[in-house]
């Protein structure tokens, strides 16, 4: 760590999340930034807080992760649409811990739906490389990630659990992440045969969410099944930064389902919509649901308001806002992490503190 007790933070990529996390992490009092990784050639030399638009910060740009190893970080944070396993290998390998919100909540989706160059599980590749730099691996986010958790301490007054159903229920067109959209098929013609797989390609990382849930509850599941709806845009629709023709997929309701012995037990649905005109729509309440039925039963929703003087006008700052509840479960997880034993670990093997913010100074 350095001199003045704050960890050592390397962050990876300046996307819309990337971004946003430059400025958390120079504010957080756990965390000093002293890197960063980038992919395009032209940010590369660059000062970061230029990048980002928030004037010079005093660290530069760097392209290799030679570079982030000569750092010696304690922990790199990957903020990437997409994993980056080789990065990562090498980089537990050298004894630098990474906290991730590129999707890994337990690795099951990333073992069943993506295979590995050398033929193993990634989860299997990534913890070898823990053991050989004695460091740790873990992965978060809002959703999956803080959404789960929150739906784990709404039963911790249930006598009897029956069924528990975690929603994101929001509008997504606040998310400029244009590789997202086209990789789950938003904008597609909604009968695109294509779709299906699409959807369950880049959100299986759900069924991870379900898979974490099940552990803390020493659950069982036989399978995580996943279903949809799609809702087809009834006109074209131009927002700025995506356009969705008239026909194409502009909402979606996906659910990830543990199941045993036929039933749903946990559940994590989501309720996406870019624009409200969609045949089906849904009322989406821009909020993540918890709802538990048991002995008692629960409903709670977890709704999220800008800061007082925060200006709604402008799109990219009310944007911002998703991207701060994002990262901050990773930002504030990093000490919990840094402290952490070896090893791929879950949100359900860390401490209370770990899910902790951390007031203003």
């Amino acid at each position: 760590m350095s001199t003045s007790g704050t960890i050592r933070v390397f962050q990876v990529a300046t996307g819309n999340l990337g971004t946003e996390m430059i400025g958390r992490i120079r504010e957080h009092p756990d965390l000093e930034l002293v890197g960063l990784h980038c992919y395009s050639p032209d940010k590369i030399g660059r000062d970061a807080g230029e990048i980002v638009g928030i004037g010079p910060i005093g660290v530069t740009a760097t392209g290799t992760v030679a570079e982030i190893i000569a750092a010696q970080p304690d922990v790199l944070t990957f903020h990437g649409v997409f994993p980056d396993e080789e990065l990562y290998e090498r980089v537990l390998e050298a004894g630098i811990d990474v906290v991730t919100t590129a999707d890994w909540i337990t690795g099951f989706h990333r073992d069943t739906n993506h295979a590995h160059p050398s033929g193993q599980q990634v989860s299997a590749v990534l913890a070898a490389a823990c053991a050989r730099g004695g460091s740790t691996f873990y992965g978060t986010g809002m959703n999956p990630g803080l959404c789960q958790i929150l739906g784990l301490v709404h039963t911790a007054d249930v006598a009897e659990i029956e069924n528990i159903v975690v929603t994101e229920s929001v509008d997504v067109s606040c998310h400029h992440s244009v590789d997202t959209w086209q990789a789950v098929g938003y904008g597609r013609p909604v009968d695109d045969p294509s779709i299906p797989d699409s959807l369950h390609k880049y959100t299986a990382v759900f069924a991870d969410a379900v898979y974490l849930m099940a552990d803390a509850f020493d659950l069982a599941l036989d399978e995580v099944a996943f279903s949809y709806e799609l809702g087809a845009c009834t006109r074209d629709v131009d927002l700025g930064w995506y356009h969705l023709p008239a026909g194409s997929l502009g909402a979606s309701y996906i659910k990830y389902r543990g199941m045993v012995d036929g039933v749903a037990r946990i559940e994590t649905h989501l309720e996406w919509q870019m624009t409200p005109h969609t045949d089906p729509a849904w009322d989406i309440k821009g909020c993540y649901i918890t709802q538990v039925t048991g002995d008692p039963n629960i409903y709670s929703r977890h709704m999220i308001f800008p800061r007082k003087g925060f200006d709604m006008s402008k799109p990219e700052n009310f944007a911002s806002i998703g991207m701060t509840v994002t990262g901050l479960p990773a930002l504030n997880a990093i000490k919990s992490v840094v402290a952490a034993p070896p090893g791929i670990i879950t949100s359900a093997d860390l401490p209370l503190r770990a899910f902790a913010g951390r007031f203003k100074a």
